[in-house]
């Protein structure tokens, strides 16, 4: 387990090409191994630009590493609080070499989830580009409701898109667990993306799916609902869903959107779930 980066509160952001109003930014990370793993495969980076989780997998060391060289490379290509889908593409990229040279010898090969947001700006106007390659999840919190920003990449999704699975049942299914994209395993990194306006008052939900197994997206928007400040929403998501089982490792990272240029004129690509 990687933790790169730690809580903020009210961090003013000037924003390149605006005039006047920056852009001001809480944030907060929790993480728990959980009840049933022995160690935590997670890893997590928060600071702007980037606020990501990752989840590896691969057996014993191989999940840490993998998730590990994915939010490093990151980290390493933050040059200032805004960065670019390039970056992320190329830090991706090197992350996919890292993770074939940590795997070694191992049969099962090495990978990782990631997802999360990422600063952005263009023309004085700052947003959110939100990436996800996997089945961990990012979530946006505006006026109050919780909605899905990314799309699992998994068998069970899959199932649910062709109308062979209700979506409610997803979570239960046997092979909930098996994704169809990953960084690592031998293959090039394929990113979905997403542009979304940052305005005062939202918030991000940044998660692996050690949070979503156990409490589900209403559960999720339940205690978002009751629980001010970014910090403290991550540490009690995490503590509920290891209290509420703990099969797995639970990472959870949460941005507030405190202060924002007025007037955004970025186009909302959230999707209709």
């Amino acid at each position: 387990m990687t933790e790169l980066g730690r809580a903020a509160t009210e961090h003013a952001i000037d924003v390149p090409g605006a005039a006047g109003t920056p852009l001001t930014l809480s944030w907060g990370a929790a993480t728990d191994v959980g009840r049933r793993r022995d160690h935590n495969e997670d890893s997590y980076l928060v600071g702007a630009p980037f606020f990501v989780v990752a989840d590896g997998m691969g057996g014993h060391l191989a999940g840490d590493r993998a998730s590990d060289a994915v939010v490093s490379r990151l980290d390493q290509v933050a040059t200032g609080d805004f960065t670019s889908r390039r970056d992320i593409q190329r830090a991706l990229l090197l992350a996919t070499a890292d993770i074939e040279r940590a795997a070694g010898g191992n049969a099962l090969g090495a990978g990782t989830t990631v997802t999360g947001v990422a600063l952005v700006a263009s023309h004085g106007q700052p947003a959110a580009l939100v990436f996800n390659v996997g089945d961990s999840r990012t979530y946006k919190i505006e006026s109050g409701a919780l909605r899905r920003v990314t799309v699992d990449h998994s068998v069970v999704q899959e199932m649910v898109d062709a109308g062979l699975l209700r979506a409610e049942d997803a979570e239960q299914h046997p092979d909930s667990n098996v994704i169809t994209r990953a960084v690592g395993f031998g293959e090039p990194p394929e990113p979905d993306w997403w542009t979304l306006p940052l305005r005062a008052g939202d918030r991000y939900l940044v998660c692996s799916d050690g949070l979503t197994k156990e409490l589900g997206d209403v559960g999720i928007a339940r205690i978002a609902a009751r629980v001010p400040g970014a910090q403290a929403l991550a540490e009690r998501l995490v503590g509920d869903a290891v209290v509420a089982g703990g099969r797995d490792n639970v990472t959870v990272v949460v941005v507030q959107v405190d202060g924002a240029p007025e007037d955004s004129d970025v186009e909302d690509t959230l999707p209709r779930h």
